[in-house]
């Protein structure tokens, strides 16, 4: 997959090395110095010059990309940018970093992707631009991880202790629309509740298999 990280920052730098380890990255910056914050181990293209700048966006391959996360310490930088990925070039993978919790909840109504610390943000959006109907939330210690995903028709039906792991995985908030729950083992899930486990780092790709989500 191809994706454009906007802004390397300590959460932009961060996230175009997640990405550049398996697929193809462009991160643009107006700083060419920020860049050497991406290390050795970026496998990806650097571009420096104004991100809102057409020319610069279809140079880093806006036209052809699978998603593009404008991740910039300026919230209105990031903001442009989206409006011009959405409207302009299509992009449906378009998440945008806003600190302003203000503006958080607006942009999260028009339909962005919006997400408001660094390795975590990083991580969340990696996984919000690859992964399809499921979400993996690292925690500090590295060690655990809170794993999301939608309750399709396949498990709608089922009590949440069907889907607990002993040991390994444990549901622990349903978000439904009218608000989140805490659920105890016999809540029967329906499709469409967006369910948050805990998980073990190590665990996770096994999890996913016996819960059968990508």
């Amino acid at each position: 997959m191809y994706f454009i990280v906007i802004g390397c920052g300590k959460v932009g730098s961060q996230l175009a090395k997640y990405l550049s380890e398996n697929h193809n990255v462009v991160i643009i910056d107006r700083n060419p110095a920020s860049f050497r914050a991406l290390g050795p181990v970026f496998n990806g293209i650097t571009i420096a010059g104004n991100c809102i700048n057409l020319d610069i966006l279809r140079d880093a391959g806006i036209e052809k990309c699978d998603g593009i996360a404008a991740v910039t310490n300026d919230d209105n930088v990031n903001i442009v940018v989206g409006q011009i990925a959405k409207k302009m070039f299509d992009i449906n993978k378009c998440i945008i970093r806003i600190v302003d919790p203000e503006k958080n909840e607006i942009y999260r109504r028009l339909g962005y992707d919006v997400i408001s610390g660094q390795q975590l943000v990083a991580a969340i959006i990696r996984d919000k631009l690859i992964e399809k109907g499921t979400s993996t939330y690292v925690v500090e210690s590295g060690e655990i991880s809170f794993l999301e995903f939608i309750i399709d028709e396949n498990k709608s039906g089922k009590k949440v202790s069907d889907l607990n792991v002993s040991g390994e995985f444990r549901i622990i908030v349903i978000i439904k629309q009218d608000g989140p729950i805490i659920p105890d083992d016999g809540y029967v899930l329906k499709e469409g509740d967006v369910v948050i486990g805990i998980v073990k780092m190590k665990d996770i790709l096994k999890i996913k298999r016996i819960l059968e989500i990508q």
